[in-house]
């Protein structure tokens, strides 16, 4: 059986550059956003439960509309709950199938993965990393990286877990302020004692 990774983190802290470092160590990776997506396809059961729930975030053929479900849940606590507890059971079905799929090539499992622990797979994980950065640092890289405003930016980190709960739920963390070079210096260092546990 696989070793399993978690890679969680803030938004912003820049866990892709991490994924990337972790991908060229030969680790197979699971992108739980791409399994997000694929669950919240056109016409899914997903979207079918979904839109019993959020009936203006949906059209005729159960397309989501991403940008107004986004708006509703990263504004409302409760919202974002009642949205998680219906996504998360399709969501870690699939990380199922793609763990087993991929257990036959990788002796290293990697799931990536911005809600883990919400998700509750990091119960399904061996060793977690958690990625980190100052508030400054991660408003700078959302806001050019996914063309939002610094208000809900904001809203997103406020729905999020603290630095501080990764650093207690996580077996390694990394502080990715720096240049990349720091931060793939950091990750060498876990890959070699993951690759340690792995081979037992």
């Amino acid at each position: 059986m696989s070793f399993i990774v978690g890679l969680t983190g803030q938004s912003g802290a820049g866990k892709t550059t991490i994924c990337e470092f972790l991908s060229d160590a030969g680790f197979g990776i699971i992108n739980c956003d791409d399994v997000a997506r694929e669950c919240t396809g056109k016409g899914s059961d997903c979207n079918k439960a979904l839109s019993r729930v959020f009936p203006s975030c949906f059209d005729k053929e159960l397309s989501i509309n991403r940008k107004g479900i986004s708006e509703i849940i990263f504004s409302d606590k409760d919202k974002l709950k009642e949205f998680d507890d219906i996504v998360y059971p399709f969501i870690n079905r699939l990380i199922d199938e793609r763990v087993k799929e991929l257990s036959y090539k990788y002796n290293v499992i990697v799931l990536d993965a911005p809600t883990l622990f919400e998700a509750g797979a990091d119960k399904k994980c061996d060793a977690i990393i958690g990625v980190v950065a100052k508030k400054s640092i991660r408003l700078e890289r959302i806001t050019a990286r996914d063309g939002i405003t610094q208000e809900l930016a904001l809203k997103r980190f406020r729905s999020q877990q603290s630095a501080k709960f990764f650093k207690e739920h996580c077996d390694f963390i990394i502080e990715n302020n720096d240049m990349p070079q720091d931060a793939k210096k950091k990750t060498e260092i876990i890959i070699n004692k993951i690759k340690e546990r792995s081979n037992g």
